[in-house]
């Protein structure tokens, strides 16, 4: 009787995984006309429970990527930062330990401020060059590629269209992600409460015009998260930080 009722509660936990479904999408558009903000809202129709996503999404012919570094204090904000320069949208960038050194490759302006480091969790690395955003396994990853900017992180939660296997499916929080479609499309993400799984399945089944998603990096997420974009009426629209962070990937003109 006892390895029957294992059995049954298995068969109900499996059917109990999160099943989600995009219910809304609005989008609202920028000062570029390369670049748009799409706010989203899905929902598991096993629990009911929703999550929203804001996306910026932005074509590599009129915008590009841009890594600002926050080597030492004071730090300031995502939203502090935006308001200096001409910028367009930005996340939060990758990890870092608790005296503010990045964890993972971090490349500025084409300079290596910390190297490619081997770790589990450290499975992608976000790239941008002068025409081109790439999401890259670690192994397939050369500095020969000569990129402007780059932030190692991970995990990877989307790969060649699909959700990725085997993430982390407990912890909830706050999350942050880069992404890559075909084409010349990229984007920058926020995604509220929900588990590396979750975020994976979801970003797998999100539907945007002319953005599929075939590749997506997980970013520092928790009180790290943060998200902003200017709206093209001149104002923006933001989320902030919880904590100092180290670094940010911003869009900026090209």
């Amino acid at each position: 009787m006892r390895k029957l009722s294992a059995g049954i509660f298995l068969i109900v936990l499996s059917t109990a995984q999160a099943q989600w479904n995009q219910i809304s999408s609005q989008s609202e558009p920028s000062p570029n006309k390369g670049l748009e903000h799409r706010y989203l809202v899905v929902e598991d129709s096993n629990s009911g429970e929703r999550a929203s996503l804001e996306i910026a999404i932005f074509s590599t012919k009129s915008c590009r990527l841009r890594v600002i570094d926050q080597p030492s204090e004071p730090r300031i904000d995502l939203e502090d930062v935006m308001s200096r320069g001409n910028f367009l949208a930005g996340v939060n960038g990758g990890y870092f330990d608790p005296d503010y050194r990045p964890i993972g490759l971090l490349l500025v302006d084409g300079t290596v401020i910390a190297p490619l480091q081997k770790a589990r969790l450290l499975s992608g690395v976000l790239t941008a060059s002068a025409k081109k955003v790439q999401i890259s396994r670690v192994a397939e990853f050369s500095l020969a590629q000569k990129p402007e900017a780059a932030v190692e992180c991970g995990p990877m939660i989307v790969d060649l269209g699909k959700s990725v296997r085997g993430l982390e499916a407990n912890k909830i929080a706050r999350r942050t992600f880069a992404a890559v479609a075909g084409g010349d499309k990229a984007a920058l993400g926020f995604c509220s409460d929900v588990t590396l799984a979750d975020l994976s399945s979801i970003l797998a089944i999100v539907t945007i015009p002319d953005f599929k998603i075939q590749r997506a990096l997980n970013l520092d997420g928790g009180s790290s998260s943060a998200f902003w974009f200017k709206r093209a009426n001149g104002g923006a629209f933001s989320i902030s930080e919880q904590k100092p962070v180290r670094d940010f990937v911003t869009i900026v003109p090209r």
